[in-house]
């Protein structure tokens, strides 16, 4: 699964299969300084003359839109108003952020409004158990070593830099995984300007880095100079600051502001997710910035950090909590980030990593897919009470797991094929006979989002008979001596599927193509090497791939994958690396997208996530595969998970329990189980469901094949 980091909004991560060599070359000093102080008018100069020219096609296209309305009737006119009101906001928008001044400011204290109620969210229930202890290491491992432990830059964004900043780095605010609401990050208070756009943070004083070195704002200004600088390549960062932060300001050392374009119902979220760059340690920043702090890891907030003996490159890497961490005494984190150690060793074959599970080398293992839960279980460990086994249903969004068609590739673009394609699919096939009917089919994108999601979108069943329909619609009527349609021109009925070549995958598609060829439809499958896949996606060169993101809750993301800035660049060809994978681009679509993002109520957002869905389904350019709502961990008995009042297991709101630390290693417990092993004593087969949290499964019923469904 491809899951993007927190809310700074870096590219979702692919996977990174680049192993590197063992040796380490050391790039001496450089004797720079960081010129952050020279930058700042730059970069001000050039925001503000992006604003101008935005402001200036925004009216142009504002005079068009008039001239196109006095004389359009009906349903154009009212496509017209619709555009010439979002125009409307643009305008409102230019004008708010140019009347700023500076975007990255330096201001004074007596510049903050008298009148902010201060909040600091600390009336929500603790994280973790009481009971937690400190000390000793959780062994785990990674399929592949990363190509550099750089937080942005060449190849960052792979799948371990969540393991070392996504789930470590502690931001301004932060969103409780069980109650969803914010609580105190390296912010100890925060408040909402009057007009909702900007958000006030005072720094938490005892706040420092992993070296001693206290957070300052200026950090801050810090962290934008680093990631949008022409000294790395990072498009989505530089995008990312310009277009969806109006100014970030600081007032002293310990106070900064950072406002949005728009009110957004999640502002102090949306603000609050950003995270600051130590200053002293970035001092030799500069062109060769990929190469000098490859392998330099920076000094952290959080409670984990990397030392260089700690990289074995290839091998492994270890991260060692941080000594006097600013935040272990803190509501919140105090019952978290227990292991003294967590030890990420690279076993490339996920069989022979279970086989090290077993033997006791790694300390948890994933086990939701079935033949681990069932077979790959009936093993001593396992009934002897050494292995526990864990159910545990959690509360998160469902990923948009399915397939992603390109609506440029024939005969893709033709939505009669899309509909036939989404009943020629059996996936209620695959999940019986390869996930034992455990998963449930996943009805919609963007699915699992309480109020935002529309509980009445439902999957199109698996039909024969509303297949072939769809496809005689778009013309192909003609069956081949193989059972292939054709059009009455010999055009065949063929896609290709691209996804990563993993056997499991191959099965898979497997099933889905033998019963789509009874329909009509021959599915290509073209299994490829993971980074191969990923690199297919990102250029848009396939017909049909398939893939998962996870998208931070509470509210769903359209943007990304819907809006047409992100589909075809300006030459009209499709445009690379971004997640529009359906290269989709359509008027009502990024309007409606656009109030998702910006939507000033939760009845606004609501209104445009429902209509964004069902034009998802009516159009049919993705088709939803599986879904699972819980995750089952296998982990030895030392390994311990929360039962208390406030955490069961593990807090609702996460993908993976994992995240967020709330497990701890008992050293007592670990000794007694390997004396037990040594002379083959059983303390009985431990295999609980933690259903504390479960919501209603997802309606799994399909409905009827009609052509309403269509």
């Amino acid at each position: 699964m491809r899951r993007p980091p927190v809310i700074l909004g870096a590219i979702v991560a692919g996977i990174v299969l680049l192993a590197v060599g063992a040796c380490r070359r050391e790039v001496p000093a450089s004797g720079r300084t960081l010129e952050l102080d020279a930058w700042i008018p730059t970069y001000n100069r050039y925001i503000h003359e992006w604003l101008l020219k935005q402001q200036a096609a925004s009216k142009q296209e504002a005079a068009a839109l008039q001239d196109k309305l006095s004389a359009a009737g009906g349903e154009t006119k009212a496509g017209l108003e619709a555009q010439a009101a979002a125009v409307g906001r643009d305008l409102e928008k230019w004008h708010y952020r140019l009347g700023l001044g500076d975007y990255l400011k330096r201001g004074n204290p007596g510049d903050i409004p008298a009148d902010l109620v201060w909040q600091n969210g600390l009336e929500q229930p603790d994280i973790g158990d009481p009971r937690a202890k400190k000390g000793g290491t959780l062994r785990r491992f990674i399929l592949t070593f990363p190509s550099t432990i750089s937080p942005f830059g060449d190849n960052s964004n792979n799948e371990f830099r969540s393991e070392m900043y996504d789930y470590i780095d502690i931001p301004l605010v932060s969103v409780h995984p069980a109650t969803m609401a914010l609580i105190p990050g390296l912010a100890m208070e925060w408040a909402l300007s009057a007009d909702g756009r900007t958000t006030y943070f005072r720094l938490n004083p005892k706040a420092t880095y992993s070296d001693g070195v206290a957070v300052s704002a200026r950090d801050f200004l810090v962290a934008v100079y680093l990631r949008v600088s022409d000294n790395v390549f990072n498009p989505y960062a530089k995008q990312y600051f310009r277009e969806e932060i109006a100014q970030i300001a600081m007032y002293d050392e310990r106070t900064l502001s950072i406002s949005l374009p728009e009110t957004k119902i999640n502002a102090p979220m949306i603000a609050g997710g950003l995270t600051p760059s130590p200053a002293h340690f970035y001092a030799d920043y500069g062109p060769d910035y990929n190469e000098r702090y490859q392998w330099r890891f920076p000094p952290t907030t959080g409670a984990y950090e990397v030392l260089p003996k700690d990289i074995l490159k290839g091998v492994s890497i270890t991260e060692t909590r941080v000594k006097n961490w600013w935040a272990k005494d803190l509501k919140y984190y105090r019952y978290r980030f227990n292991p003294d150690k967590l030890v990420h060793t690279v076993v490339r074959d996920e069989s022979k990593a279970f086989e090290l599970f077993r033997a006791g080398e790694l300390d948890t293992f994933y086990m939701s897919r079935p033949e681990l839960w069932y077979e790959k279980s009936e093993i001593g460990p396992v009934y002897n009470g050494w292995i526990e086994r864990t159910c545990f249903y959690n509360r998160y969004p469902y990923p948009p797991r399915g397939l992603y068609m390109n609506v440029r590739k024939p005969p893709l673009d033709d939505r009669n094929v899309r509909i036939g394609i989404h009943f020629a699919l059996n996936w209620q096939k695959v999940i019986d006979v390869m996930f034992r009917g455990d998963y449930q089919r996943l009805n919609a994108f963007n699915d699992g989002y309480a109020v935002y999601s529309d509980p009445s979108i439902k999957a199109r069943p698996y039909s024969i008979d509303a297949a072939r329909a769809a496809f005689r619609a778009a013309g192909y009527t003609t069956e081949g001596q193989d059972g292939i349609l054709t059009k009455p021109d010999g055009t065949r009925l063929s896609t290709a599927v691209s996804y990563p070549n993993m056997p499991r995958y191959d099965r898979l598609f497997a099933i889905l193509r033998e019963d789509a060829k009874a329909c009509g439809l021959d599915l290509r499958l073209d299994g490829l090497e993971a980074t191969v896949a990923y690199k297919k996606d990102m250029l848009k060169q396939f017909d049909m791939t398939f893939g998962s993101w996870a998208i931070t809750p509470p509210v769903p993301d359209f943007y990304q994958f819907l809006h047409s800035v992100n589909a075809l660049d300006a030459k009209g060809n499709p445009k690379p690396q971004t997640n529009n994978l359906f290269v989709w681009g359509r008027a009502d679509t990024d309007r409606l997208c656009e109030t998702v993002r910006t939507g000033r109520t939760a009845e606004e957002v609501r209104a445009a996530a429902w209509q964004l869905q069902h034009i998802i389904h009516d159009e049919g350019f993705f088709v939803p595969g599986y879904t699972v709502d819980f995750i089952r961990i296998g982990s030895w008995r030392w390994v311990r998970w929360p039962d208390c009042e406030t955490t069961r297991f593990s807090p609702p709101v996460v993908l993976d329990p994992h995240e967020v630390f709330v497990l701890w290693i008992d050293e007592d417990i670990k000794q007694a189980t390997l004396t037990a092993r040594s002379r083959g004593q059983s303390f009985g087969e431990a295999t609980k469901v933690v259903d504390a949290y479960r919501l209603p499964p997802p309606d799994s019923e399909p409905t009827t094949g009609s052509s309403n469904n269509q």
